[in-house]
């Protein structure tokens, strides 16, 4: 038999409910793979050094050729969970491959990590879809903050993964269900009708939303 179930979209929650998409002040995530992409090798060495002694998260693999880097990762031979690369390389350059990626992988962290920085590079970046932008300084402190600043981008990436996951899973379950689903505004009005609704109910998905709950409900139901 069917039945209509309402989802209320109000913006309370339930104090007893848990979050499963939260991101909190302190990056939680486990192993990350990172790739770093410098064409100066002793640089490279030393990002992967110091990263991976900063967090044990971290699995950092690196390559001095970001044009191989870009046919590494669309043939699958390598995955990763962020990238962190340098800007001034011969072959191609850190924005060249940062465009690159963004055409196959347009929501992967991208960290721009360049001893060249000026408000023209940064402002390219930011255009290419660069995720964060660190100039490179002196010292084992730069990388505590690009540690940090890994962790947190990788953490938030994943959690939108994983609520996109749930949300292509909860729209293919309501979208193929028998029983009438409706998610109602605080207003009373429609905002979502399954397609299930014209078959139980006899109306059409575009005559119901926008419209208030209370006119789909038999007069005397109302008055009461």
């Amino acid at each position: 038999s069917s039945h209509t179930t309402m989802l209320n979209n109000s913006t309370e929650s339930n104090p007893g409910e848990r979050t499963d998409h939260s991101v909190t002040d302190q990056p939680t995530v486990k192993e990350i793979t990172v790739l770093a992409v410098d064409d100066d090798s002793s640089l490279l060495d030393l990002t992967k050094t110091f990263l991976e002694r900063e967090s044990d998260s971290f699995d950092v693999i690196t390559d001095t050729r970001a044009d191989k880097a870009v046919s590494k990762l669309v043939e699958g031979e390598i995955a990763v969970d962020a990238i962190v690369s340098d800007y001034d390389m011969p072959a191609m350059s850190g924005i060249d491959f940062l465009e690159s990626i963004r055409e196959e992988f347009p929501d992967l962290p991208f960290i721009l990590f360049t001893g060249k920085g000026s408000e023209e590079i940064a402002s390219d970046a930011i255009s290419a879809g660069v995720t964060d932008y660190l100039q490179k300084g002196t010292g084992s402190s730069q990388y505590s903050v690009l540690s940090n600043r890994l962790l947190n981008v990788v953490e938030k990436y994943r959690a939108n993964q994983q609520l996109e996951r749930s949300e292509r899973k909860f729209s293919k379950l309501v979208e193929n269900s028998s029983d009438q689903i409706s998610i109602v505004s605080e207003e009373g009005r429609f905002e979502y009708v399954s397609p299930s609704s014209e078959h139980i109910l006899g109306y059409s998905q575009d005559e119901m939303v926008g419209d208030s709950v209370f006119n789909f409900v038999h007069p005397d139901d109302r008055q009461e």
